[in-house]
């Protein structure tokens, strides 16, 4: 990995956990590390829920918006992190794959979205820990 190393979260519409993710792992960082999300098959907005329980912790995700997988991405990242979209992503050798079982929020209302954020952000620190480790002690 570089000095700053590259996260890809990648769900079907880039639309609900991929956009947590990278939101939490932007905030936490600090700018030491380079955040991308990206959906295999991008929805039109981001879902309203989502938007709700991040506002909730402070972060603002109105100006983000679904985007596309490239092939590019993935090749830019150091770790790339799928949220239940199957095998669509890219393979590219020397970079690290995990995969996060997690709920969709797609239809779901801002309780049941809750848990999913706060899973999202406990596994988001944990990488923090294990990519970037003197973020969480200073």
């Amino acid at each position: 990995m570089s000095d700053r190393p590259e996260v890809l979260f990648v769900c079907v519409h880039n639309a609900g956990r991929s956009q947590m993710a990278a939101a939490l792992l932007d905030h936490h960082a600090q700018g030491r590390v380079v955040v991308r999300s990206a959906g295999s098959a991008p929805a039109d907005s981001i879902n309203p829920a989502v938007v709700a329980v991040m506002v909730e912790l402070g972060l603002d995700l109105t100006k983000e918006f679904p985007k596309p997988l490239t092939s590019d991405a993935v090749q830019a990242s150091d770790v790339v992190i799928t949220m239940g979209c199957g095998d669509v992503c890219p393979i590219f050798p020397g970079k690290r794959y995990l995969d996060w079982t997690l709920d969709d929020p797609a239809g779901q209302g801002i309780d049941a979205v809750r848990p999913i954020r706060d899973e999202i952000d406990r596994r988001v620190r944990r990488l923090l820990a294990e990519i970037v480790p003197e973020v969480l002690t200073e």
